[in-house]
């Protein structure tokens, strides 16, 4: 009888843990619903949840889990994270057009742009 117990406490708690993976969390729906406009990229003309920017190829790995850790704790705001975010995709598109331009030549007027817009952001 113990054992079918422990079993069936097992069985519940798993159903449990699945019911709140599937549940999202209030921060990462806030995130998902906070977007920004951006001019980088893919992103180019076009609003862009802050959630998609922390998971795209702008961000390294390691920078989305520690802004997610200082979000979470409460240690950055939803606007610092929509503002860290912006600016780290918008450096790493200025940077990736920078060297597109270097790599084809006519390009080099779109990079120039990209730092331009980069610099106004900055302000």
């Amino acid at each position: 009888i113990t054992v079918k117990n422990s079993s069936k406490d097992t069985a519940s708690a798993a159903g449990e843990e699945e019911e709140d993976a599937s549940k999202e969390k209030p921060w990462e729906t806030a995130l998902k619903a906070t977007a920004v406009h951006m001019e980088v990229g893919e992103f180019r003309g076009h609003r862009v949840s802050v959630w998609d920017l922390l998971h795209s190829e702008y961000i390294p790995e390691e920078n989305r889990k520690e802004l997610l850790e200082l979000y979470q704790a409460g240690e950055l705001t939803l606007e610092q994270v929509k503002t860290i975010v912006s600016t780290i995709v918008a450096k790493a598109g200025a940077a990736k057009a920078e060297h597109s331009a270097h790599v084809s030549g006519p390009n080099a007027e779109t990079a120039t742009e990209a730092e331009r817009i980069h610099h106004l952001q900055e302000d």
